[in-house]
């Protein structure tokens, strides 16, 4: 069988290499140069940096072996592979990196800096692999106890945050959980990309057939299935369309305008494979 472009080393490590550099640039470019640390073992480097002067890759460096160990005696070998060449390169690629201003409003820096942090790390995880640090303590949570990843990452992110405050001050803070929004905004859409589209599932007691004849009209594709209704047991049919974002608004208008009192559920859908939409 032939083996997938991210299956293969050196795209692998090509990848690797390229998201890690992704994210030393945020932190020597953009984060550090301003003191503001929006979570994670960088953040830790860069309120230490900040307080007490200590070298920001070092910092990282001693992090993400104490979690190698971590990783090493309370999850398993795989968990342990998967974070062991990004423990070692981050910090290496954080110390030959030069770290300089380039951007003079705090603002825009934090922006800049967390759009280019989610693609670092967004691109690590399409490869299966991570840069160590706080990623490690969330494994232990969920294996020991059943606490959900992403809340418990989320709340370590926002403990490093919180000493924003006592190093540079409440304005810092503020910044750096802005932050953590737009790192979270733009994961998503690296992950997912940019086509994002509706789902919407219909039913209508007597005008379906006239809903459907209208969607046929708009080139709409669709799917019609057989339910049944879970109070009255009556045998139904549910109307599915996938839909692009600027069609939603005018194919609700137009459903209403046959059956104002159609029942419709709408949801977003990051991805369409196949079909009428492509591939």
């Amino acid at each position: 069988m032939k083996k997938r472009l991210v299956q293969t080393p050196w795209f692998y490590w090509l990848v690797l290499v390229i998201a890690l550099e992704l994210i030393a640039i945020s932190v020597n470019f953009f984060y550090a140069p301003i003191n503001i640390a929006a979570g994670g073992a960088t953040g830790l480097a860069i309120l230490l940096d900040a307080a007490f002067g200590i070298n920001r890759s070092l910092t990282v460096l001693l992090i993400n072996l104490l979690m190698i160990l971590a990783a090493w005696l309370l999850l398993d070998k795989k968990t342990v592979k998967n974070i062991v060449y990004g423990s070692f390169l981050l910090p290496l690629l954080m110390y030959i990196t030069p770290s300089q201003k380039i951007i003079e409003d705090d603002l825009l820096a934090v922006i800049v800096g967390g759009a280019v942090f989610a693609i670092g790390v967004a691109a690590l995880y399409r490869i299966n692999a991570s840069s160590g640090g706080t990623t490690v303590p969330p494994l232990i949570f969920k294996k020991y106890f059943h606490i959900d990843p992403a809340f418990s990452l989320l709340a370590l992110d926002m403990l490093v945050t919180f000493f924003n405050i006592f190093v540079s001050g409440l304005n810092a803070f503020f910044m750096a959980s802005f932050s953590l929004v737009i790192t979270s905004i733009v994961m998503r859409y690296t992950e997912a990309g940019l086509d994002h589209k509706y789902q919407i599932q219909v039913m209508s007691q007597t005008k379906l057939p006239e809903i459907k004849k209208m969607l046929e009209s708009e080139d709409h594709a669709m799917t019609i299935f057989d339910v049944r209704g879970g109070y009255s047991a009556n045998e139904k049919e549910l109307l599915m369309a996938v839909i692009d974002n600027q069609s939603y608004g005018p194919l609700l208008a137009a459903i209403h305008d046959i059956d104002p009192d159609a029942f419709i559920i709408a949801s977003n859908v990051v991805k369409v494979h196949g079909g009428t939409f492509g591939i």
